[in-house]
């Protein structure tokens, strides 16, 4: 890397491009009246990263730069041996607020939030506040869009905006000011669901509260756009059909991302195996009708499709909490009427493509219609079974208290390749009997 100084430009046009090493020095030789902005705006890992690698000096600047919040994210992130060195560089009040978020889970409202945040008390006249914000916003507070007013035991009572508070009459009360139906969350709840409610009431942040009501501190809507992100790009790594990675791609060790891929790849193609043995098991009616051998992969591909399109489906519409489990019943009715309809409209394109291919080419033989009754009769089935597995898997993953990321597609396509097998040979040996078998 050239000695001269770079600009957060520079640095930020090439970054993803670097290996861990080479990040260390970009970051090292950048402008330093940029680095301020730029490493606030890299990722928890990436900070992480930067801060085990830099001189003690330089760690202790930059990790007293960030939020208590920002700070307890890192430390967990960074390797154990380094955590309590990373705690000690902080001041005392602010070791306590990383210390005290440390103890909730990482993906729980407890421990995305911010213990810094305006506060008021109900008996405060609106000048009062004023004056008292002032003082507060000398600090570092999270945000200043809302005040909370809490009473003596710390409980939540209401909230002001800022329009609201300066609009007031002077003398007024804080009670009389603030709204009583406040948004909070609990402090144990899901960020996915913290998420969720941020986006219902459209909340620049929202309040956490422990179970007698106490507030916490909040949680503000770019650290839920952090989560989001997250959250969805583990789901569609799970939907792919691998382990989701701990780090961004480019920064995956090529032992790691075999890892994470292997075990799922093998767990599925000993799943395939079942199909090679569902084959074997209707050898003989395959030799006496070697017809039926050509639409097996049109076959399980149109089920493992409509299975994958409806996992893909149910599994995000449990993530924006669009349905529940308590749905599973009205998810069933709604796909299996799908399943139907889609399966006639493949069986009628693939209906067509034979007797098209027949009238041609005289590929099927004198049997053609009933070859041509075999495979749309099994379309309908199989895409209607694909259909109902794909999104009942789901529900079931959920019920057992596992992430329903986890029905990946290739899983359920896997799943409805044996079972597609198993209906298109048992409609033939109905169909075609006496004739083909």
């Amino acid at each position: 890397m050239s000695r001269e100084r770079l600009t957060a430009d520079e640095v930020r046009d090439v970054w993803a491009t670097l290996d861990p090493q080479e990040r260390i020095e970009a970051f090292q030789h950048m402008d330093r009246s940029e680095a301020d902005d730029f490493f606030l705006g890299l990722s928890v890992q990436e900070q992480a990263t930067l801060l085990v690698a830099v001189a003690n000096g330089e760690r202790r600047f930059w990790l007293r730069l960030l939020a208590p919040d920002d700070a307890a994210d890192v430390i967990q992130h960074v390797p154990e041996q380094h955590r309590s060195e990373f705690l000690d560089m902080l001041d005392e009040p602010t070791r306590r607020e990383v210390s005290a978020l440390m103890a909730y889970a990482e993906d729980a409202a407890g421990g995305l939030m911010s213990p810094r945040f305006a506060r008021l008390r109900p008996e405060m006249s609106v000048n009062e506040a004023i004056r008292y914000l002032q003082r507060q916003a000398q600090e570092k507070l999270e945000t200043i869009y809302y005040a909370y007013v809490l009473d003596r035991d710390q409980k939540l009572r209401g909230v002001v905006s800022f329009r609201d508070l300066f609009t007031a009459p002077g003398g007024k009360p804080m009670g009389d000011v603030m709204h009583t139906d406040v948004v909070s969350v609990p402090e144990t709840m899901d960020q996915e669901a913290v998420a969720r409610v941020i986006a219902r009431h459209d909340l620049h942040a929202v309040p956490v509260v422990d179970a007698e009501g106490r507030m916490k501190g909040i949680v503000t809507v770019d650290d839920i756009v952090d989560v989001v992100q997250r959250e969805a790009t583990e789901d569609i790594q799970k939907l792919g059909g691998m382990e989701a990675l701990d780090t961004p791609y480019m920064q995956t060790s090529l032992r790691a991302m075999v890892k994470k891929r292997a075990g799922w790849l093998a767990a599925l193609f000993l799943g395939e195996m079942l199909t090679a043995s569902a084959m074997g098991h209707y050898e003989e009616e395959i030799a006496r009708a070697v017809v039926l051998a050509l639409f097996v992969p049109l076959i399980i591909s149109s089920g493992g499709n409509s299975g994958s399109q409806a996992t893909t489906l149910i599994i995000r519409a449990m993530a924006l909490g669009e349905v529940t489990v308590n749905d599973w019943w009205r998810i069933l009715r709604r796909e299996l009427l799908a399943g139907v309809s889609l399966g006639i409209l493949l069986a009628a394109i693939g209906l067509v493509r034979i007797l098209l291919w027949q009238a041609a080419f005289h590929t099927y033989g004198e049997h053609f219609m009933k070859v041509a009754g075999t495979v749309a009769v099994s379309l309908v089935g199989v895409v209607t079974w694909g259909t109902i597995a794909g999104s009942m898997l789901p529900f079931a993953i959920r019920r057992l208290g596992f992430d329903p990321a986890s029905a990946s597609a290739p899983f359920v396509a896997t799943l409805v390749d044996v079972s597609g097998l198993i209906i298109y040979f048992n409609v033939a040996h109905v169909l075609l009997r006496g004739s083909l078998l």
